[in-house]
């Protein structure tokens, strides 16, 4: 039971700060720090005993037990949940101590420590969680904690629509998870992990006539339709397209949420269900050749877009969108330790460049345009030499965490089969983009002249100890995360579910191309950004079209307000004019017409005098008396 205070640590430190916030206000770090490093360091405890060879499992709270019907709360630790605690504690816990510095002085200090701890206990929660039940109820919990953070500065209009459209877009996605999530309960009758994954296995071939209600008939594979629902969900928490759009606007939010949430954790989400439900993806090719492809376009979009925004933030947003595609492609590729693997790397150095983005922000002022920087790497010398580690990670530079991840990946990929090569040939070239974006960043933010506003330039100075030692921690992790064995430690979480081989000739040239593709974009970027400072813009005038269709984020944004928002304004603006003003306030206003007349009717008959009551009496005297006579 004692493992039971991982997720419950951060829940007493949100109550705490929730219900006497405003008692600690700038203190509140002082419940929130020490809550998350507690659970931080329970959860190195719980993954020592896991690879030991031992699974735990703790149940907490029986809410309903009916039948079949099992609705409880429990925690499943294997090798695969103890990978993803470590990931999630560490990067909250340094973001946590990281929040004091970014967030003195803020009025809604403790508000925010406050939702920061529920939503590391809803993280928690979510990996924790032995049913898929109460997997969905904190993936809907993390949900509402990133539509809270994300709005966090409630008072900017752009930090409440990119809130909204986040929670939205979300629900699109969830929606699909939802009607998974039936449909698993009614083909095997149980949401538990330990029960579903055997009898699936069991079943044999499943098959459900989806076109039944409709009068026709389309037999579409049990295994396919379940895994393709829950991939929905998947989509949108891991911003995959075509439901990517909102995380890029989630950078509206105070960058130490961008670190934890829309980097490291909550966006994984998705690639750790796809792992978590590895047993039932396995057994559908059809559903798994779906999430590959996906995953290959969410990464060479989330790359091509990249490499012309000039938001610091925005740049390393949509860098994490097309690694979260790396690490879906392998997923569906059946490579999922290698996913996992660049997951965990991945958290530490993404971690590391949105708050390395943090620190450039405060010592701007919170200018966050990079062609508004230049010449910063003297003046923030932690910052400058911690993002350096953190791009090299993300580049895939040899004996960084990212190059040994990254290459494990394309690897596995490659030897996966026909599609798995098309996809690695798509990956090398995302290689090749995520190499450039990322030192065009460092180039022009960090080298060269300085572009600050005059007003700022001479009190530029390195932020405080409290965000400076979580960069120099994150950097360290953004190469020890690398020499960790992660894909062996995990293979018997799959059971033999990763392609075979891999590693002979064809294995060293992926390996030899990747590395190759992550020095020429150095390269590339070091030759246009350093030595001929001139050429981007030249390039930008002569490729107009591909420029400006990057730059817009190819026009996704355009087509979903031209195809589904407008649409829906429009037929809302309809239904209120010709349904909820015509029919329905109609009929009530003329049900409060017909009791006006009705009033005034009955106020002509009370009319105050007795001589007309006794005439009313008599004549009714007389029709009662004809009636009956007659």
């Amino acid at each position: 039971m004692l493992y039971s205070l991982i997720p419950l640590l951060p829940l007493a430190a949100f109550l705490v700060l929730g219900l006497a916030g405003s008692r600690f206000k700038e203190r509140a770090h002082l419940v929130a720090v020490p809550a998350v490093l507690l659970s931080c360091a329970l959860s190195i405890a719980a993954f020592m005993q896991v690879a030991q060879g031992s699974v735990i499992a703790v149940p907490l709270y029986t809410w309903l037990v009916s039948g079949h019907l099992d609705i409880h709360i429990g925690l499943y630790i294997d090798r695969l949940t103890a990978v993803m605690l470590l990931l999630v504690t560490i990067v909250s816990s340094l973001v946590h101590v990281y929040t004091i510095g970014y967030m003195h002085g803020d009025a809604g200090y403790a508000r925010f420590f406050s939702y920061i701890a529920l939503f590391t206990f809803s993280m928690l929660m979510l990996v924790l969680a032995d049913n898929l039940l109460q997997l969905f109820v904190f993936w809907e919990a993390v949900g509402l904690c990133s539509y809270l953070l994300i709005g966090h500065w409630y008072e900017r209009a752009a930090a409440c629509a990119a809130a909204t459209k986040a929670f939205i877009v979300n629900r699109v996605g969830d929606f699909g998870f939802l009607l998974g999530l039936l449909l698993v309960w009614y083909s095997f009758g149980s949401l538990n992990y330990l029960d579903v994954f055997p009898a699936a296995h069991e079943a044999g071939a499943l098959t459900m006539n989806v076109l039944g209600p409709f009068g026709g008939t389309w037999e579409i594979s049990v295994f396919t339709l379940i895994c393709l629902l829950l991939f929905t969900g998947a989509v949108g928490k891991s911003a995959q397209v075509p439901l990517h759009v909102w995380l890029p606007d989630a950078m509206e939010g105070p960058t130490p949420i961008s670190a934890l949430i829309h980097a490291a954790t909550m966006v994984t989400a998705g690639v750790f269900l796809v792992a978590r439900l590895a047993p039932l993806y396995n057994l559908s090719p059809v559903a798994m050749d779906a999430v590959a492809i996906v995953g290959g376009a969410t990464m060479i979009l989330g790359a091509t877009i990249a490499i012309t925004q000039t938001d610091i933030k925005r740049i390393v947003a949509y860098s994490t969108v097309s690694q979260l595609g790396y690490m879906v492609m392998a997923c569906g590729l059946g490579a999922y330790a290698s996913g996992m693997y660049h997951l965990l790397t991945h958290g530490a150095f993404k971690a590391l460049l949105f708050l390395g983005c943090g620190s450039v922000i405060i010592a701007l002022h919170h200018e966050q345009d990079m062609r508004r920087m230049g010449g910063l790497k003297d003046k923030l010398p932690i910052t400058y030499w911690t993002f350096v580690v953190g791009s090299l990670a993300l580049a895939g530079f040899p004996l960084t965490a990212g190059f040994f991840s990254k290459d494990d990946l394309l690897v596995s990929a490659w030897s996966s089969g026909a599609l798995g090569q098309v996809l690695t040939v798509f990956g090398l070239l995302t290689a090749l983009l995520t190499a450039f974006y990322s030192f065009r960043l460092v180039f022009v933010a960090f080298w060269g002249p300085s572009h600050v506003d005059p007003h700022h330039a001479h009190h530029v100075h390195e932020p405080p100890r409290t965000m400076t030692t979580p960069l120099i921690i994150l950097a360290v992790l953004s190469v020890l995360t690398g020499y960790l064995g992660i894909p062996g430690f995990l293979e018997p979480v799959f059971s033999g579910a990763e392609p075979a081989g891999g590693h002979g000739e064809a294995g060293l040239a992926i390996m030899l191309m990747a590395t190759l593709m992550g020095l020429a974009g150095i390269a590339a970027a070091y030759y246009v950004y350093v030595l001929n400072p001139q050429l981007p813009d030249r390039l930008a005038r002569e490729w107009r079209a591909l420029y400006h269709g990057s730059l817009n984020k190819w026009y996704v944004d355009e087509a979903y307000d031209t195809l589904f928002v407008r649409p829906t304004f429009a037929a809302a603006a309809q239904l209120w004019q010709r349904v909820d003003m015509s029919v329905i306030d109609g009929a009530v206003n003329g049900v409060a017409r017909g009791v006006a007349w009705g009033g005034w009717l009955l106020r002509l008959i009370q009319s105050g005098q007795t001589q007309h009551y006794a005439l009313a009496m008599a004549l009714g005297i007389v029709i009662l008396t004809a009636y009956l006579l007659l």
